[in-house]
């Protein structure tokens, strides 16, 4: 079925007359009068079900699902193979004039008869004139005037309206039926053998003297007119004739709403509502609700589906949607991304439940609803899984809620956790793919959602009032514990991942995944770049790329921290990708409007846009779609398992290891807090004990005779040697670029007698925290010496900075031998606003530590 109400109907508003209140709506000022009408006439150019050929001055209809008529869309493909573009297809591509009439038109002789398709002359003076001029031909050889010819001919009666009710066109033969339908007449082997006299034509001259009709069975032959359908043509008409008065105004009310929200609802051809519209006469339909979705074919199921979306939020109130265990988020304004507005809640058997499920969703939409219909789902699923444990273990199916106790409660923990240890199947909960995949296998994350989602539910509950007024007990909601899960998060690319994921050849085999050419390599890029969420890169808008002072910016909705129009900086590289991905999908656009998108529709296109239900390309690329390329993608090559999610928490990681501190991560990623910055960097740079350990591992500077060399113990202290060792910097040392200087004098002071020359002098030490800075040195004096004019210049160079490497090298050795070589690689201290923590408050000397060392040694 396809449900419109589940049960409870004579509760609804509408449960007196529904056809009262959609005719109240149709007779509303603001309502098309088009749609009012049984046969509904669309002009060509309607801006939601326009029919006609995109191609310019072309009059022919357009083919279902596409822009084009037959003739050109086979032009189109064949350009399009070729490598033509729309564009010039569209300046290239000749009009073409309709085969047949779209509308019946009169004779020029008969007022009251239609024309023949493709003549001026209705069907009796066609044949007329066609046997006229084909007898001269064959007795004299003579042309016979066409104009001579029709100013000698009389007009000929009207027929009256054809016989079949839906039918729009009248009749043009006597036994009263139009062209078309006397042709499908004798296809279907004439039922009823309506028979004409010999000789009928001749009884035309004489206006006055009707020709009869004989049957075999007249009860057939008016049975076939009222069971035949109109004539399927995409001529912009819908029949609603001959339906029932309620269905009838549901499908008017629909369309016209339809034409409200074009995005939400995708595209109608109008051949389709024009089939579900036969179904319902032929099955004799009382209302949508009542169709069988198994006897529909595809499209025209989709289109009742919508339809019966749009009755819902008419014939159900907020209260009635409770009564009948379903809650619509259109109720209170509310639509989730990529999600619907019906959430049912009829799985819930138990009714206090349910209802308590329901007021728990309403006071959310009402007051504050969620991003997304995530915590929805998971209270859904939780109280379902509930419901249906009570059902089946609980006297009386739990419906009683002053019988339940903690124990039924705790029995139902007992039995989700033993489900999931034994990996058994859900008591209510299906897999993916609905209730036809059968029930869905329990995890120990799943058992968590559930025992979360109920949670939330029984508890607000109880701290409303409402769990006391109903009768359920305390005992039974707090007998119910806390999930405990956690989110989980993904790890970064490792290395080999990370080059599978960006070689060039790879990157071109994502490409072949991406069959319409809708931007699936370009979206990967631009994650990997970026870091942004798979959302905010999917949604993005066509003018999303622009350059500020010379620098090319990236701007994007940060929709889940309330951040819109956002801009980051971005390479060159992804930059001139965008423009060409801009490219082609203003071609699309031309494709479909035969002209440029203005000013205003660039700001709302979609720089990837979706491939159906999108006429205007308003909507992005669904995840779904890139997630699962993606995954085939990933199954070509020889890697580990990941996702495109990851690629965000690797830019936060090699954020911090290049430099940026958690705030920088935080604004860059877009991020709701430095806590959950620190939850993508997936490094441990927030333990005090580590910051004091990089900070204690000190070597001597390149200015000392041995630069390089280990001046603490490489061998683990215990906290009372470390304690002893300790000193406070702030009195012992004063900061230096690149380290510390232990000169005292300078420390308390007074001017350096060594003009400052740091990292040539004796007093100079390094700390783990240095390390990234000194890499970066080391980096530039190699660029430096590459970028040499010639040999002798760049040998000079890296004698010159041969000492600082050996001093880099030495506490590169030194962070290796205590296992801290990846932390201080992720970890650069070297900021003003850090001086003031206390891990820069406290290090060791180096004399005492080279000392403590050779203790060691001799023990």
């Amino acid at each position: 079925m396809l449900p419109l109400v589940v049960s409870g109907a004579a509760r609804t508003r509408t449960g007196r007359d529904r056809l009262e209140v959609l005719t109240a709506l149709m007779a509303a000022p603001t309502f098309d009068p088009l749609f009012r009408q049984d046969v509904v006439v669309v002009p060509r150019d309607h801006p939601v079900y326009g029919w006609g050929c995109s191609v310019p001055g072309c009059e022919r209809s357009e083919s279902v699902r596409h822009d084009y008529c037959n003739v050109h869309v086979r032009e189109w493909r064949a350009m399009r193979e070729a490598g033509g573009s729309v564009a010039e297809f569209l300046r290239t591509a000749a009009p073409l004039k309709a085969v047949s009439w779209l509308d019946w038109r009169s004779c020029l002789i008969c007022p009251e008869l239609p024309a023949k398709s493709g003549y001026e002359l209705c069907y009796l003076h066609a044949d007329s004139w066609f046997r006229r001029r084909g007898y001269l031909r064959r007795t004299s050889g003579k042309e016979i005037s066409f104009a001579e010819w029709v100013a000698g001919q009389e007009a000929f009666g009207s027929f009256g309206p054809c016989q079949v009710p839906v039918c729009t066109t009248p009749a043009e033969h006597p036994v009263g039926l139009c062209s078309r339908h006397w042709s499908l007449y004798g296809r279907e082997g004439r039922p009823g053998e309506a028979n004409l006299p010999p000789n009928w034509r001749r009884w035309l001259s004489d206006r006055d003297k009707p020709i009869p009709v004989t049957y075999g069975d007249e009860l057939a032959f008016r049975r076939w007119c009222q069971q035949a359908g109109p004539i399927h043509r995409m001529n912009g008409v819908v029949s609603l004739r001959g339906l029932r008065p309620l269905v009838k105004a549901e499908i008017q009310w629909a369309m016209f709403h339809h034409t409200q929200v074009p995005i939400e609802g995708g595209l109608w051809p109008l051949l389709w509502i024009q089939y579900l519209a036969d179904y319902c006469r032929t099955e004799r339909v009382d209302s949508l609700a009542d169709l069988e979705a198994e006897s529909l074919e595809q499209y025209p199921r989709q289109v009742a589906r919508r339809m019966l979306e749009y009755l819902r939020l008419v014939y159900f109130t907020r209260q009635d949607t409770k009564d009948a265990g379903f809650i619509e988020t259109d109720h209170y304004g509310v639509r989730f991304t990529h999600r619907g507005s019906h959430i049912d809640m009829t799985r819930v058997s138990q009714r206090w439940l349910r209802d308590l499920l329901w007021e728990w969703m309403a006071g959310r939409l009402a007051t504050d609803p969620p991003r997304s219909r995530n915590p929805f789902d998971i209270a859904r699923r939780g109280c379902v899984e509930l419901s249906a444990f009570l059902e089946a273990h609980v006297p009386g199916g739990g419906h009683d809620p002053t019988a339940l106790t903690g124990q039924h409660m705790l029995d139902f923990v007992a039995d989700q956790r033993h489900r999931a240890r034994h990996g058994l199947k859900a008591l209510g909960i299906h897999g993916k793919g609905g209730p036809g995949a059968g029930p869905a296998t329990v995890t120990m994350n799943a058992v968590a959602r559930n025992f979360n989602g109920a949670r939330t539910v029984l508890r607000e509950a109880m701290d409303t009032g409402r769990a006391e007024r109903i009768g359920l007990g305390r005992a039974f909601i707090v007998a119910l514990p806390h999930g405990g899960a956690k989110g989980g998060r993904r790890r970064p690319f490792p290395d080999e991942v990370a080059r599978a994921l960006a070689d060039e050849d790879n990157l071109r085999n994502l490409e072949s995944f991406d069959i319409a050419d809708r931007g699936m390599r370009d979206i990967w890029e631009a994650l990997v770049v970026t870091g942004r969420r798979c959302g905010e890169v999917l949604d993005v808008r066509l003018e999303c790329i622009s350059r500020l002072n010379g620098l090319p910016m990236f701007w994007h909705d940060q929709t889940k921290v309330g951040n819109y129009d956002e801009a980051i900086r971005i390479p060159e590289r992804l930059y001139q990708r965008i423009e060409k991905r801009q490219a082609k999908t203003i071609d699309r656009f031309i494709q479909r409007h035969g002209r440029p998108p203005t000013p205003e529709e660039r700001r709302k296109i979609a720089l990837f846009p979706r491939k159906t239900a999108n006429r205007d390309l308003i909507k992005g690329s669904a995840y779904s779609w890139f997630n699962g390329g993606f995954r085939d993608w990933v199954d070509t090559l020889d890697i580990a398992h990941c996702v495109p999610h990851q690629a965000r928490h690797t830019l936060a990681t090699n954020l911090l290891r290049h430099g940026a501190n958690l705030a920088h991560v935080k604004r860059y990623l877009g991020q709701v807090s430095e806590r959950m910055a620190e939850h993508y960097v997936h490094l441990a740079n927030t333990d005090p004990r580590l910051e004091d350990a990089l900070n204690a591992v000190w070597v001597a500077g390149p200015g000392t005779a041995q630069p390089g060399a280990v001046l603490s113990g490489a061998e683990p202290m215990t906290r009372e040697e470390a304690q002893s060792l300790a000193i406070d910097l702030t009195r012992t040392s004063t900061p230096a670029e690149g380290g510390f200087c232990t000169f005292q004098p300078v420390v308390n002071g007074d001017a350096c007698p060594f003009n400052l020359d740091c990292h040539n002098c004796d007093k100079f030490v390094l700390s783990g925290a240095d390390l990234i800075y000194w890499r970066r040195k080391r980096e530039q004096w190699r660029v430096l010496a590459e970028r040499a004019a010639d040999s002798a210049t760049a040998d000079y160079l890296q004698e010159v900075f041969e000492p600082t490497a050996r001093a880099i090298d030495g506490l590169e050795r030194a962070l290796e031998a205590l296992g801290l070589l990846d932390d201080a690689l992720a970890l650069d201290l070297r900021r003003p606003q850090d001086f003031f923590g206390r891990v820069w408050n406290t290090a060791f000397r180096a004399g005492e530590l080279a000392a403590h060392e050779t203790t060691q040694e001799a023990l």
